[in-house]
């Protein structure tokens, strides 16, 4: 089983909702983990909402540093375009979504977002597939 990290500032929009489609879409090839170089404490309420509404609850997800996360090798250490370079994060591979901050974006543009995220992780999980 993969293990992958997903890597924003703050762990409350980006890196949350890439956790949650990991977790749909691969939960039975990888293991996936959020973090942020920043965390805010808390999943940011637009995150949650935009989540529920394709059938996702973050409302139990934690914002969580990079500290609070297992001190493992990662298959992935993926960066959501925020420049976190991770730098305390052991991985064999890193990638960088370049994905824009949705926190402060309307409805349908952080729905945008959300898609374009479910977007990356399908593709990330068809290229594990396909390398096991």
């Amino acid at each position: 089983m993969k293990k992958i990290l997903f890597v924003c500032v703050e762990n409350s929009c980006r890196s949350q909702m890439a956790e949650a489609f990991a977790k749909i879409y691969g939960k039975d090839v990888i293991k996936s983990y959020s973090a942020g170089s920043r965390a805010s404490g808390k999943v940011n309420k637009k995150a949650i909402k935009s989540m529920l509404e394709v059938g996702y609850d973050l409302d139990d997800h934690k914002s969580k540093f990079l500290d609070n996360i297992p001190d493992i090798e990662y298959d992935f250490a993926i960066t959501m375009g925020c420049g976190d370079e991770c730098p305390n994060v052991v991985a064999k591979q890193r990638q960088d979504w370049a994905i824009p901050d949705p926190k402060n974006m309307n409805e349908q543009d952080f729905n945008k977002v959300r898609d374009l995220i479910k977007e990356k992780v399908l593709l990330l999980m068809e290229t594990l597939v396909k390398s096991n």
